[in-house]
């Protein structure tokens, strides 16, 4: 690595307007739901709460709704 980088040419990203902003939220999820989702997002190399929110995307995307029955 250098010790110095000269920024005076760097150009803004511009792709960086289009990124979807996130939010920092807290939820109560089972231990084997957590479990289930590290152990696939391992298997696809990906961070298990990439795979969480991509999962949920899908599902609004899907617009799928949950069926209970109690």
């Amino acid at each position: 690595m250098r010790e110095e980088y000269d920024f005076s040419k760097g150009v803004k990203n511009p792709y960086a307007n289009n990124l979807k902003s996130k939010k920092v939220v807290t939820i109560r999820i089972e231990d084997e739901t957590i479990d289930y989702f590290k152990n696939l997002a391992e298997e696809m190399k990906l961070p298990y709460q990439t795979l969480i929110n991509l999962y949920l995307k899908d599902c609004v995307e899907q617009r799928r709704k949950l069926k209970m029955t109690w």
